[in-house]
């Protein structure tokens, strides 16, 4: 009996023990202390990223090709002012005065993606290789390293082969999953000696829900209420196939990490003592973020979507969930598939309790039952959606630390745009949004969050998606009009350097001249732009008008000598 009774007592010591060990996210913490000087872990990484599709132009050059958003940019009222990425940046033929760029900041780190159509034109292996981008991709890894920057490479930044969607209906179907693995497979066989960091998929929510819900982005179909969930569900199968085939056959000899990103905003209870206001707050970040987190840490969909959109669709007399079910095997096949978790984010939201009616109308949005506010006082210097809100970066951050087991992380993306015709390089909003966000972050990894790296987005303004050029997020200004792409740097530029160079905040003395000198060494990129309207219209002149007229003269001169010849005759 005494064995027994101490038995028992151990079992519930143990049961107190590892209650006491998992740890629940405070929502009623929310410390906004003024700005944290100090600096960074030894080796943190800086960088700035990019995507192929938003830079790289040369859409159908040297045996590319087409990807989803070639095809959905080139029909008429989808983007804004009808922009396509057909050149965007150049980037294909700018690579080197790019990488040139940033070694001036003395970056760490620059993110990029593979284009899938690129190199396997038609998106499947087996039928066609094309070596051309092959190289590309080679010149570009080698002189980053060659540079001592690292490369971080993503696998999918949304441009899909455009005959895998025509052929298979893109991610709504399960096929895409052998199809991905093989075109990561090809990369890692191809570049993986020299890539060590690895993203399978950039923010799958934007995929699903704006491509299969609510055709904002390409392939542009609207499948409400089911669409979405199901691309999310083929995604996150090929994410994990594909860390699975590196774990089988690459790791042990390249010595790599395979994660993800995910965008995330954070969403903030308009009321924190209001229960149903934190529920809500919580709803927020799990049909966001933890609908993709949460099988990939823990095996399986958050239970709140599984509750809700279960509900909702027994409430239409359907006789099964809207969201797809894992299997028991594809359960532990996902679960632990993350050897570093990237994330991008922007801004925040508060949130709030909303009973939306359930109907055939159904959709992702409705299904979460809540509403979205802003506060008006949020500074908004950019794109409609984005807000500066610093604090709720570093609340994002630990909510993952305490919902994921404090993985390895890397900031992805985490930047803001301006929305208008820029002409002033002295973009004083940006610096202000980079010093805030970046210090929020320092406080997180004070907290004893565990992020390795931060990537500011983006190197150089690019195509916004459905915002087209209407949108600027780079560091370096493009100036779109020049057939060259000419780049220019903003105030930003050397801000973000001098961060960089002194791996944080070192003390307030040295961080107040920072933004002053910023402002100085823009007021010459300033002059270069302001005249290079001039300059085009210089290049107008030497390429349009000059041989025009030369033709016509030559045409003159033809008519004149027939006239006389005529005469003669």
């Amino acid at each position: 009996m005494l064995q027994q009774s101490i038995l028992k007592m151990y079992h519930m010591l143990a049961l107190v023990l590892c209650v006491s060990a998992s740890e629940d996210f405070d929502w009623t913490k929310n410390d906004r202390r003024s700005f944290y000087y100090g600096t960074f872990p030894t080796g943190f990484s800086w960088g700035a990223g990019s995507s192929a599709y938003q830079t790289e132009g040369a859409w159908n050059i040297d045996g590319k090709g087409m990807s989803i958003w070639d095809s959905f940019v080139h029909k008429k009222g989808k983007i804004i002012s009808n922009d396509t990425g057909d050149s965007s940046c150049e980037g294909y033929y700018k690579f080197k005065d790019d990488i040139n760029l940033m070694k001036d900041m003395k970056l760490n780190h620059y993110r990029f993606s593979i284009s899938w159509p690129r190199i396997l034109p038609s998106g499947l292996k087996n039928e066609h290789i094309n070596e051309k981008g092959i190289k590309y991709y080679n010149d570009l890894i080698n002189m980053l390293l060659d540079n001592k920057i690292t490369p971080i490479v993503t696998l999918y930044h949304w441009d899909l082969p455009q005959m895998l969607q025509e052929k298979y209906g893109g991610w709504q179907n399960v096929s895409m999953v052998n199809y991905f693995n093989d075109f990561a497979n090809l990369c890692f066989e191809r570049f993986g000696n020299r890539v060590k960091y690895w993203v399978t998929f950039n923010n799958p929510w934007s995929i699903a829900v704006e491509g299969y819900e609510t055709g904002e982005h390409a392939p542009g179909l609207r499948i409400k209420g089911r669409g979405a969930y199901k691309a999310a569900h083929h995604i996150i199968k090929a994410h994990a196939k594909v860390w699975h085939t590196y774990d089988m056959q690459w790791r042990s000899k390249q010595k790599g990490l395979v994660g993800i990103s995910l965008t995330a905003e954070w969403g903030e209870p308009v009321d924190i003592t209001n229960q149903r206001d934190i529920e809500a707050a919580e709803r927020y970040l799990q049909f966001y973020m933890g609908w993709f987190a949460t099988p990939i840490f823990h095996g399986d969909y958050p239970q709140i979507m599984k509750d809700y959109i279960g509900r909702k669709s027994g409430q239409q007399g359907l006789g099964t969930s809207r969201l797809p079910v894992f299997s028991p095997q594809e359960k532990s096949y996902i679960k632990g598939t993350c050897d570093f978790l990237g994330l991008g984010h922007f801004t925040s939201r508060y949130i709030t309790q909303k009973n939306y009616p359930s109907g055939l109308e159904d959709s992702y949005f409705s299904d979460r039952d809540l509403a979205e506010l802003v506060d008006p006082q949020w500074p908004d210097p950019g794109s409609e959606w984005l807000y500066s809100v610093p604090w709720g970066f570093r609340r994002l951050l630990n909510f993952v630390k305490t919902q994921y087991g404090n993985p390895m992380i890397y900031i992805t993306e985490n930047g803001v745009s301006e929305k208008m015709l820029c002409t002033d390089l002295c973009d004083d909003w940006r610096m202000q949004y980079f010093k805030d966000y970046i210090n929020e972050m320092l406080k997180a990894i004070k907290d004893g969050v565990n992020v390795k790296g931060y990537t500011a987005w983006s190197l150089l303004d690019n195509f916004e998606w459905d915002e087209g050029y209407s949108e600027r997020f780079g560091l370096y200004y493009v100036d779109f009009r020049n057939k060259n792409k000419p780049r220019y740097p903003k105030a930003s530029v050397q801000y973000y350097k001098r961060i960089i160079s002194s791996n944080g905040f070192p003390n307030q003395r040295e961080v107040e001249s920072w933004k002053r000198k910023a402002i100085e060494t823009c007021s010459s990129s300033n002059q270069l732009l302001a005249a290079d309207p001039l300059i085009g219209h210089m290049e107008m002149v030497t390429e349009i008008v000059i041989p025009t007229v030369c033709t016509l003269c030559i045409l003159l001169s033809a008519v004149f000598l027939m006239f006389l010849l005529r005469g003669r005759l």
